[in-house]
């Protein structure tokens, strides 16, 4: 997670925590040490529940002390790289179709948070980007 003043990444926090269990502890830590205007998450793909879980926390957040939540895609903020989805099936991005592949070794895609979000491409919509892969 990162905080950025001016649209210039300011502070950066990591965890191998649960993001049930750490994301709300950092997002009140920032909230109490920064004058939060936004928040930016990505939306999707990825895991189903941290982001069900990520979007009911910044939407609550947004209602109960109107801090703007906005959405990106996953793939904005990893190079494009194939998302984990489940097993060793990814979610890839051809054009504008999101669909699941299959790769026979692990992808290693990081996500990096960019050092600016002046040209970041803020999704219209805020809500998740559900995309479940066939079983």
């Amino acid at each position: 997670m990162g905080v950025y003043e001016d649209g210039h990444l300011i502070q950066t926090f990591t965890s191998n925590k649960k993001t049930s269990e750490i994301l709300l502890p950092i997002v009140m830590e920032c909230i109490q040490t920064h004058d939060i205007s936004q928040m930016i998450y990505t939306r999707g793909p990825g895991s189903y529940m941290a982001i069900k879980l990520t979007y009911i926390m910044l939407k609550t957040i947004e209602i109960t002390r109107g801090i703007e939540c906005l959405g990106c895609s996953g793939f904005t903020v990893n190079g494009a790289e194939p998302i984990k989805a489940i097993g060793n099936l990814y979610f890839i991005k051809e054009k504008e179709t999101i669909m699941t592949k299959k790769f026979e070794h692990a992808v290693d895609a990081k996500f990096i948070l960019p050092q600016s979000i002046h040209n970041l491409d803020i999704d219209k919509e805020s809500t998740p980007e559900y995309i479940l892969p066939a079983v």
